[in-house]
């Protein structure tokens, strides 16, 4: 990571660095500043840009301000008006590499190779791998390819702990002159790492050599069975016969983008995702057709619960680009996350006409309407979605449970249970179906023995379950053995303490087993935690007369060790 860490000021850095600021610095408009800082703490990058924005009035000159500005637009994808900030910004700090970032950027759209290699030449960049291979991106650019070579060779002899990076950028630039016979031998040079771009690239060389099986062969091999549909759509048209067109990078622009994009790659998981999203937005913009950029970009913003910003993300990719299914599927989840739960069906039913094909669409529109309570939908998506699916197989397992699911909920128990014991046969021992099944067992006080089984059997698969320990430890309460019940509860709270549900069990345990006073106390952090009104009323009900004279009211049997007082 140390090559990559040169650029000092990501997303968190800049964030840092202006509420540090604050101690030493005295802004005239206080108020902007203030909420900027705020803004930055709840990673807003709307409020971020807009108030950081109010505030540079006061104080046009700040580079804290400006970094701070520029990674926030960043951030939201918008370069549009970066430029005269970015130039504001090298004026005050001239190696500053988050105004390098824009510049490049900006030169790179105007094919301005001459200005871009002299910002290099003048010791301005953005890290040693960017800087490395954008130079020599340059010279391709420039029509300079001989030039290009040798600058992406030197590369390759310093950039220690990243040996792909050069030879895989020469591959792409010799393949995008025609050279495929070349770029192919490069990136099969023993011991070179191997990614799935790099596998992706020597495919598309390998059929335009005219070797369709051999590429088949490689990507087959690679990626294995697959629902990526950039890989599936690569193999049809492989199995076709088709020469398939090398696009990976036809100009040095897309060729830079793919630099950005490759450090983005590495950066990914290590470092702060705001820090990573910087190189992807810049990869994005800089070849905004690319779909796996996009999905990246997304992920990103996905993993940083900026929804609305993750759906839009989505939303760029081309309808007619493999990837698009993929981005909907995601788009929608974005909506759902962020509450839109209409635009989130309105995207799965369109998804749905436009590649009816797929099960996958039907099965996320089944679980959207099933969350929605709109059950009679869920279950005609989900038989949809099981019709699509040709030959039995074991992915059939989870669409089953959800129907089944969909089934209980709109009391259809006999299709449920049989949807239930059909997953099962699919997916013997699945923790989830044998804990559902087991615990609707137990609410209808039917099949107790089998249920049992089942919810043992469960908690073995997935001893840490809240949910699942919950159950063990409710269905040995409905049997009466509210002794063995308590450890099995108590375990299950400590899972997931802020549970509405759990903690009610808890209580009713406790009561059972003449703990009254921890009884009470259980129920009063239940309601805490904010359930429905219905079980919100019954909880205040135990509250006041105790859990033996609700269950009488309810017609049902009071616990053992209160019938006896």
């Amino acid at each position: 990571m140390k090559q990559i860490a040169k650029l000092k000021l990501g997303a968190l850095g800049l964030s840092v660095g202006l509420m540090l600021s604050s101690t030493t610095t005295c802004f005239a408009d206080a108020g902007s500043y203030l909420a900027a800082r705020q803004a930055i703490i709840g990673r807003d990058y709307q409020e971020q840009a807009l108030y950081v924005t109010k505030a540079l009035a006061s104080d046009p000159r700040s580079a804290v301000l400006l970094e701070t500005l520029i990674a926030a637009k960043i951030s939201l994808g918008d370069f549009d008006d970066l430029y005269g900030y970015a130039t504001i910004l090298k004026d005050i700090e001239p190696q500053n590499q988050i105004a390098a970032m824009v510049l490049f950027t900006k030169y790179t759209k105007d094919s301005n190779w001459d200005s871009l290699l002299a910002a290099l030449d003048a010791g301005e960049g953005v890290s040693s791998i960017v800087d490395g291979l954008t130079r020599a991106w340059c010279h391709v650019g420039k029509g300079e390819m001989r030039e290009a070579l040798e600058l992406f060779d030197e590369f390759s002899t310093l950039s220690e702990g990243f040996e792909l990076f050069g030879p895989f950028n020469k591959a792409l630039a010799m393949a995008m002159a025609g050279d495929y016979e070349g770029g192919l031998a490069l990136l099969e040079t023993p011991g070179l790492p191997q990614t799935g771009g790099s596998i992706y690239a020597q495919a598309l060389m390998l059929s335009q050599l005219e070797r369709n099986d051999e590429a088949r062969a490689l990507v087959a091999d690679a990626f294995g069975p697959t629902t990526d549909l950039r890989i599936v759509s690569l193999l049809d048209q492989l199995d076709a016969g088709e020469r398939v067109p090398f696009d990976m990078v036809t100009t040095a622009q897309e060729g830079i983008a793919e630099v950005f994009n490759s450090v983005a790659d590495v950066v990914s998981g290590g470092l702060d995702d705001g820090y990573t999203l910087l190189f992807a937005r810049a990869a994005q913009t800089l070849n905004p057709t690319r779909a796996h950029y996009a999905l990246k970009v997304a992920d990103l913003l996905d993993r940083m619960d900026h929804n609305d910003l993750a759906a839009q993300a989505y939303g760029t990719i081309d309808p007619s680009a493999p990837a698009y299914y993929m981005g909907e599927l995601g788009r929608a989840e974005a909506l759902r996350r962020d509450g839109k739960v209409d635009a989130e069906l309105e995207v799965l039913r369109n998804l749905a006409k436009s590649h009816s094909a797929y099960p996958e669409a039907f099965k996320a529109m089944g679980d959207a309407m099933r969350r929605d309570e709109q059950y009679d939908g869920a279950i005609e998506a989900y038989s949809t979605a099981l019709s699509k699916m040709a030959d039995a197989s074991r992915a059939q397992w989870s669409i089953l449970f959800a129907r089944g699911i969909a089934y209980e909920r709109s009391d259809q128990w006999e299709k449920a249970e049989a949807d239930f014991r059909a997953a099962l046969v699919f997916e013997p021992g699945q923790p989830q179906v044998l804990n559902y099944m087991g615990y609707s067992f137990l609410e209808m006080n039917t099949n107790l023995d089998e249920a049992m089984d089942m919810i043992r059997a469960a908690v073995v698969a997935r001893p840490n379950d809240g949910y699942i320990t919950d159950s063990l430890a409710w269905g040995l309460y409905r049997l009466g053995d509210y002794e063995s019940a308590v450890a099995p509860m108590e375990k299950a709270v400590s899972l997931l303490p802020v549970d509405t549900i759990l903690n009610d069990h808890l209580g009713d345990v406790y009561w059972a087993v003449g703990r009254e006073r921890e009884a009470r106390f259980q129920w009063n952090r239940a309601l805490s935690f904010g359930p429905d009104e219905k079980d919100a009323e019954r909880i205040r009900r135990k509250l006041q007369i105790g859990l033996d004279r609700v269950l009488i009211e309810e017609g049902l049997e009071p616990t053992r060790e209160h019938l006896d007082d």
